[in-house]
């Protein structure tokens, strides 16, 4: 019996930043941009706040680049605020690196299953809607509803079987088989 297993974002994740002026290091995106045009070169950002002074801090995501170059309907989604567009950007690894932050995703995702994994054999099939890297070992615990430590003693046993490394992290689609 095959189950389908959807890790699905439910907001935007945390950005990893140090703050200059409270000295935090966990900051917000609320779906903000500002977009700053200078003749015929625009700058965009991405606006973040601290979570604990609330100060603004900007995400470089254009930077000097012809207006012309920017294709009219990403400029409506800029004009717009577009949270989908924040999401989006904010799981782009380029950005990400030109503006070195990284993400947390604590407390942004839940795992949507079909039902808990009763019964001694199952194949699931694990699918994420967004980049996030989690844990195999986190995923099927909260999936089948058993601690981690009897994940982990279930795989060293052979009985939780995957073509994908389960003690690191992923964050792409990958199956499991469980035989109990």
């Amino acid at each position: 019996m095959l189950e389908n297993w959807v890790v699905v974002p439910t907001c935007l994740p945390a950005v990893l930043r140090r703050c200059h002026a409270c000295g935090s290091g966990l900051f917000r995106a609320n779906g903000k941009f500002r977009v700053n045009a200078n003749h015929k070169l625009i700058d965009v950002w991405l606006l973040v706040l601290c979570t604990r002074c609330g100060d603004t801090a900007k995400l470089t995501i254009l930077e000097r680049v012809n207006v012309r170059s920017v294709r009219p309907a990403l400029l409506t989604r800029l004009h717009e605020n577009d949270l989908g567009l924040a999401a989006e950007l904010l799981q782009d690894p380029a950005v990400l690196r030109r503006n070195h932050v990284a993400l947390d995703w604590e407390g942004a995702w839940r795992l949507d299953t079909d039902s808990l994994c009763h019964g001694d054999f199952r194949d699931v099939s694990v699918r994420f809607e967004a980049r996030i890297p989690l844990r195999p070992v986190r995923l099927i615990a909260e999936g089948c509803g058993l601690s981690r430590g009897e994940v982990e003693r279930l795989i060293e046993e052979g009985k939780v079987v995957s073509a994908v490394r389960l003690r690191g992290k992923v964050s792409g689609d990958f199956t499991f088989t469980l035989k109990r």
